[in-house]
């Protein structure tokens, strides 16, 4: 597993403090944080997933706990649309440069804007993708929202 990713390489430009932990990944669709939470030990709360959707069809990426689901109209009405949908995985890959189970909303091959669940904001430190499956970041949600220019949300 390669040390950097453009995650990482994209917090390191930034100056902004994290840690990377890493676990074994096994696929298992819609656990992929769940399962994160479990091997490294950490209330699946602190694990944050990375959703990519659709919003009156321009693309968002939704950052929310891995114990809860999204709202996509909830969603939809924070991003101010009016309907939002998953977008489908290989649409996902190709806008992120990221495979589906290490999807960052850090270093993304597409800058597309990026919604918080505002959860994220109640928490000193917070897990997100690091771009590899089986890579964990470890930061400050607000040094994330700052870093990505990120709106917060109530989504969930």
């Amino acid at each position: 597993m390669s040390k950097a990713t453009p995650a990482t390489r994209v917090l390191d430009r930034a100056g902004v403090a994290y840690a990377l932990h890493r676990y074994e990944y096994e696929p298992a669709p819609g656990r992929i944080g769940l399962q994160a939470a479990e091997r490294l030990g950490v209330d699946p709360g602190q694990v944050f997933k990375t959703l990519m959707v659709l919003v009156d069809g321009q693309p968002f990426c939704a950052v929310l706990p891995s114990d809860r689901e999204a709202s996509l109209k909830q969603l939809a009405r924070a991003a101010g649309g009016k309907a939002a949908q998953m977008m489908v995985p290989a649409a996902a890959e190709r806008l992120t440069g990221y495979r589906i189970g290490g999807v960052s909303p850090l270093g993304q091959r597409k800058v597309t804007p990026v919604i918080i669940e505002a959860a994220a904001l109640a928490l000193d430190q917070i897990f997100v993708n690091g771009g590899q499956r089986g890579l964990q970041i470890r930061l400050a949600p607000r040094d994330l929202m700052t870093t990505l220019g990120a709106q917060s949300a109530v989504f969930t």
